[in-house]
This record gives C-alpha cells, structure tokens and sequence, in this order.
C-alpha cells in the first residue's frame, strides 16, 4: 500500500534530508534573501526533518488564509505564517505521525519567536480532503511541496484542492515530473517512490490531468532537471529524465484552452512586496513595474480577479477579440500559417 510505503519512509527510514538517496526531494535552487530571513525564525529539528523540491512562497499573501498540504515537519507552514502574519492563518494537512509530532512539539516556539500563533496541523490524506472538516471555498491558496508525487490517486487531489479554493484562489506547488510515463517497475519500487521519482507523473498528464480538473492554463514558475548520482538508482531508471517545476493553478473558471487575444495589458504599480522592480507571474511574464505590458486574455484575468488586483492597473476589456495571442506557442493550422514550415514527422 502506497500510504504506508510513504509513512514509512518519511517516517520511520529518514531521519533527516541527509539520509535521502537523491537530490529530488531537496530544494537546491537559490533562495531569495527575504526567505533566508523567514528560514532563520524557523526551529532546527523543523529545518532537519524538511523534505521538498522546490520553494513555495509566492507573494501578497499577508492576511490571507493557506493550506499545506503535505506539511511534514512544518518548515514551510511556519515560514508561510510569517507571511500572512497575525490577520491570516496557514493549516497544514500530513498523514505521517512522526512528521506531525515535530511540527506540533514547536507550535508554542514559533508563537513565541513571531510574536502569534497563526498556524495548525491536521493528520489526514490528502487525496480525501473532502473528510477533513475544511470549508470549501475557504482557502485563498494552497500550496504543496513535492508531495503530489507520492499520492496514487492524483485526479483527487485536484478535486479536493478546486473545491477548497476560493473564487481566484491558486493552487501554488512545486514536484517532480518525468520526461515519460513510467513503467511499472519503477511505479512500484519503494525506494524509487520515496525518493520523489517513482510516483512522477509525465509532464504531458499533468497538464491534461489539471485542465480536467478544472484549472484550464497550468502556468509554469519555475523548473529545473534533476540529477541521480546514485548508480544503482541510475540503472532501475533507465533513460527517463526527471524535473522539479513549480506550477501555480488559478481558480477562475473563465479561462479559456488558449491564450486569446483581446488587445489586453496591464500596468503594474510595484507595491507587491519583494517584487518593487518588476512581478514574476509564471516564467514567460516578468511584469516590469510601470510598463504597460500586453497580455492575453487568461493573464488578465489571473491578474484582475486574485489577490494581485490591486497592484495592476487593467487596459482594455472583452469587446473585440484578436486571435490567438501572439508567442503564446499556438498557431492557426490553416493555410498561410503552416508556409514555410515542413511536414511534421513525429506520428
């Protein structure tokens, strides 16, 4: 049973990041000073039982109210309670008894040490969320930090986390991604599984999987490949390829398949703290503040119905529409659209 294989291992086998076999389930990517700070208020043995792969602290979330899923030992719950500070809440969700324990041993420090309490934790799975006792439509983000990997039934987890997000709530979570769907004997090896590699859903899925659910433009953060030093891993792997990337999903059922054009953009007024020079919404738009920065039609809605709103002003509206927005990676198939181009060769 996957469950237990997971409890086990994050339990029971590892004692600390040390004790991991690759670096899939560590964050080695830079991290901005303004975390270092928040890191630096967080309790040792938190920081030592962390297991994640990749950084989930998006910005504008003072006062808002956070769910963790995949909480651990709570490392990034009490560094997202610094950032929604006393006025918000963070909720971390963790089916391991040993991980909840020392999260929970340091609630009263870290109360201490920020000067409130804002943060709770409890056991549960996070493919049935709908069990806990969780308003839905209660939540204005939730996050998850390389956890989705290690769940089976991936679809439910989608579900749950649409049903607990407010109206343009996001879900914003880093994980694991191969460059191919697995066979069954990397799925079901445990080592392979709780290293973060086995339970890896090919990247094309994740992107069916969350339009399906609901999420209709996934928007990439950030990503980065994966190295598996360990030679005997290496062998069991084969030639798959796998990738930490952060995605942030945006609960707003009015997002189109496509990034339509609508003769849209925006003007960012730099207050969002953190970003004064410029705002980071995915890795194709770096909003520099004070431009006017032409958008599709799916941006402009992240933007204008989410927290982000009130650091943008909005140009344009719905009136006449444009095409597909150009450089989005779609094209018109007719005609003119395909001179030059030669025939594809990959069916």
């Amino acid at each position: 049973m996957n469950e237990q294989i997971v409890s086990d291992y994050y339990g029971k086998v590892l004692q600390s990041s040390a004790d991991l076999k690759t670096d899939a389930c560590c964050t080695t990517e830079d991290i901005p000073s303004f975390h270092k700070a928040l890191l630096a208020n967080i309790h040792d043995e938190v920081m030592a039982k962390y297991y994640g792969c990749g950084l989930i602290a998006p910005l504008a979330l003072k006062g808002t109210r956070v769910l963790d899923l995949g909480s651990g030992s709570g490392r990034d719950a009490y560094a997202l309670a610094q950032m929604v500070g006393p006025e918000g809440e963070v909720v971390g969700v963790d089916m391991t008894d040993e991980q909840l324990a020392v999260a929970n041993a340091h609630r009263d420090w870290h109360a201490e040490r920020f000067g409130f309490s804002n943060v709770r934790f409890e056991k549960g799975y996070i493919e049935k969320l709908d069990r806990l006792e969780l308003e839905p439509g209660s939540f204005d983000v939730v996050v998850s930090n390389c956890v989705i990997n290690l769940l089976m039934d991936k679809p439910a987890v989608l579900a749950g986390v649409k049903r607990l997000l407010k109206p343009g709530g996001e879900f914003y979570f880093s994980d694991v991604y191969a460059d191919r769907r697995l066979p069954r004997a990397v799925r079901e090896d445990p080592v392979l599984f709780g290293e973060c590699l086995g339970g890896a859903l090919y990247w094309n899925d994740f992107l069916t999987l969350s339009k399906q659910a609901g999420f209709a433009d996934p928007r990439l953060v950030t990503d980065r490949p994966l190295e598996v030093e360990n030679e005997m891993l290496q062998e069991k792997l084969g030639r798959a390829r796998f990738f930490s990337a952060t995605y942030r999903l945006f609960n707003i059922d009015a997002l189109e398949p496509a990034c339509e054009d609508y003769g849209q953009a925006v003007i960012y007024d730099g207050s969002i703290e953190h970003a004064r020079d410029a705002f980071i919404l995915d890795a194709h738009h770096v909003i520099e503040t004070g431009k006017v920065f032409p958008v599709c039609g799916n941006t402009y809605r992240m933007l204008k119905e989410s927290r982000f709103a009130g650091a943008f002003q909005f140009i344009g509206n719905w009136d006449n529409h444009y095409g597909i927005f150009e450089g989005c990676g779609t094209q018109m198939p007719f005609g003119e659209a395909r001179a030059g181009i030669a025939p594809a060769a990959c069916c």
